[in-house]
């Protein structure tokens, strides 16, 4: 019997692609901005914590309390998330 892929294998191999990530972040900021740290965390959850934490110069603790539900990243926090993911902060005219 040939074994289909959960949600959440599907999701953590198409976040591991920069334009898919980017665009998922972006639906999120659209639907509910208060979903994007969960949605952070998914993409660093794709791409490995420890090693994502890593990458983005952030102990591996402090991404878990930034990006639980209740967590509040800073901009530095944020920024080197983005880094770690391959993405950028850029702004458009609303």
């Amino acid at each position: 019997m040939r074994r289909y892929p959960s949600f959440e294998e599907y999701l953590d191999e198409s976040l591991k692609d920069p334009q898919h990530a980017a665009d998922y972040l972006n639906a999120i900021i659209e639907e509910d901005p208060s979903l994007l740290p969960v949605a952070l965390a998914d993409v660093a959850r794709a791409h490995g914590v420890s090693k994502f934490a890593k990458m983005a110069s952030i102990s591996r603790v402090g991404l878990y309390k930034s990006l639980s539900p209740k967590g509040n990243p800073g901009l530095q926090t944020l920024l080197g998330i983005l880094k770690a993911s391959g993405l950028r902060l850029s702004f458009t005219r609303a």
